[in-house]
């Protein structure tokens, strides 16, 4: 049990002997100009005295002549010329502890879950840290059961590995994060919802995440009605959360949903600053925001690791979009979702001849890389000649991979669906495989 005074003392040592404070210039759109903060840096947060007697607390996000730039958290409503502007904190800062599990929060931190407060206490970390040293971390770990059998047998994921979700919307993206949350073997899940649509996040939480998934998790939240800056704080708190987890030595899963929200987010406060639009209208900021992000994910230097799953949205499947080109070359494989079969009621849609992962072969055996290299080719050999397979202008006998193709295709289906309360472990996907191709396996073993 925690000593509350412990608790009361942390805090009153984090409390400044003294303060300074500016003024309200003007507030134009989503931005507020403030006079006599001298002191503060880019990422600093500030409090401003609003005339409805409301405090805001905002970041500091540009400069222009002697005006510091500030964007509130919240709305500007109620904040005017003369409003006094207190600094609070020269960065970014959040006390994380182990009640955080089984509760959801928003991108402050604070409880949205009607459970209550949560503990005071805990470690005082950065929410824009640097990630780990490249030469200091440790390698990928050893393979992760996620539940998933189309994961588990054709992406396996490994611990540590940074993984993302390509899809539109509609596709199943959130249904699939669900089964990974609810079924993965990792000790605890902190589920990042960036701008997700307000009446989803409690059918998220109670229906797809359920009990069972919520019990090891930490969901943090901000809907895609709140302010840019709130939406891009969920994912550095998200992050922060799994980065305190894991140097506790836990196996995190760490979900993001989705990335592509967080890149609108830093595009809007880079625009308000003042920052020119360069491709398709995104600013330079947030392809530098990016990798700083993502790469805070994966091994750490000591016991634990962070396993990133990053959803990013793509509009009309265009996966050479720019965020979804600049995520795909920092993350180690993408899984992409298929709308074509979702429309069939092909659930999880994965489409997994265009899906990768980067772990593999390295971490299967060689007769776990037969298995998959054959289900695969037998896959890619019915998708190419399916529109004449359909029409019936393919004669049986013609070619002889395409044969065994359509043998096998009902069964390879069957095997790539799973129903959303069901799970799936890594030795039962490969146990079904070897029974489906024992026939074919064998002779190859033989020749």
């Amino acid at each position: 049990m925690t000593d509350p005074f412990k608790e009361v003392g942390n805090l009153i040592e984090t409390v400044p002997t003294s303060r300074r404070f500016g003024k309200v210039r003007g507030v134009s759109g989503l931005l507020v100009e403030s006079h006599g903060l001298p002191d503060t840096a880019m990422g600093s947060r500030c409090r401003i005295a609003g005339r409805d007697g409301r405090l805001h607390e905002a970041e500091v996000v540009g400069y222009q002549h002697d005006n510091v730039l500030l964007m509130p958290f919240g709305t500007v409503e109620g904040i005017g010329p003369g409003c006094p502007v207190y600094p609070i904190h020269d960065r970014a800062v959040f006390r994380a502890n182990h009640s955080l599990i089984g509760r959801v929060i928003n991108a402050l931190g604070e409880p949205i879950d009607g459970k209550g407060p949560i503990s005071l206490g805990g470690e005082e970390r950065d929410l824009k840290a640097p990630p780990p040293p490249a030469g200091a971390r440790n390698p990928l770990g050893a393979k992760m059961d996620v539940g998933v059998r189309a994961i588990n047998t054709f992406l396996t994921v490994c611990e540590g590995q940074r993984l993302g979700i390509f899809s539109g919307s509609g596709v199943g993206k959130s249904t699939l994060m669900g089964m990974v949350a609810r079924y993965a073997t990792a000790e605890v899940n902190v589920i990042g919802l960036v701008g997700e649509r307000g009446r989803e996040v409690m059918e998220f939480i109670h229906t797809i995440l359920g009990e069972e998934g919520l019990r090891k998790s930490v969901v943090i939240v901000a809907t895609g009605d709140e302010p840019p800056l709130m939406r891009r704080q969920a994912a550095y708190m998200s992050m922060t959360i799994a980065e305190y987890f894991r140097d506790c030595g836990f196996q995190v899963m760490l979900m993001i949903d989705s990335i592509t929200r967080f890149a609108m987010a830093q595009r809007e406060i880079g625009l308000s600053a003042g920052e020119p639009p360069t491709t398709r209208g995104f600013t330079p900021s947030v392809f530098s925001e990016l990798p700083r992000l993502l790469e805070r994910a994966g091994p750490g230097t000591g016991k634990g690791s962070i396993t990133g799953i990053f959803t990013v949205l793509v509009e009309g499947g265009d996966m050479d979009e720019p965020v979804a080109d600049a995520v795909r070359g920092i993350i180690d494989g993408h899984i992409v979702l298929d709308r074509a079969l979702a429309e069939r009621g092909h659930f999880p849609s994965i489409n997994v001849l265009r899906s990768v992962s980067r772990a593999m072969p390295m971490c299967n055996t060689d007769e776990e890389n037969t298995l998959v290299m054959q289900a695969r080719r037998l896959i890619a050999s019915y998708t190419d000649m399916e529109e004449m397979i359909r029409l019936g202008a393919y004669k049986q006998g013609t070619d002889k991979d395409v044969d065994m193709a359509i043998a096998y295709h009902a069964q390879l289906e069957d095997f790539l669906r799973q129903e959303h309360n069901e799970a799936s472990t890594l030795a039962e996907g490969y146990d079904t495989l070897n029974d489906m191709f024992k026939r074919l396996v064998k002779p190859a073993a033989e020749a």
